[in-house]
């Protein structure tokens, strides 16, 4: 089995969801040994901006704990708001790089 990294990063609704529903469903369903999430640029913002898209990633922590780019968020002033949503902001540069080098195959939404 394999371990994918998917990493939301579109500003495009219907992508976005796609990404969620595969994440969640990849975990419930044990199709991947491992799945991490990620949430990167415009997709952040779509999470505050859009309730169906937000309703559809408070699926996700109970199946993966997602992770927001704090360097994005603090520029576009919504870390706060992300974090009041019960998730971590954190800075993904590093984690993602660290994530494909230990063999997670990236998928990009």
């Amino acid at each position: 089995m394999s371990r994918t990294l998917i990493i939301l990063s579109s500003g495009e609704k219907g992508k976005v969801l796609t990404g969620i529903m595969y994440a969640a469903n990849a975990a419930r369903n044990g199709w991947l040994e491992e799945v991490r999430v990620i949430f990167f640029g415009p997709a952040e913002g779509l999470l505050i901006a859009d309730e169906e898209v937000a309703e559809a990633a408070a699926e996700l922590p109970g199946l993966i704990s997602p992770a927001f780019c704090k360097a994005i968020a603090d520029r576009e002033g919504i870390s706060e708001q992300i974090e009041e949503r019960g998730y971590a902001v954190e800075y993904v540069g590093r984690q993602i790089s660290e994530l494909i080098g230990q063999g997670y195959v990236p998928l990009v939404f």
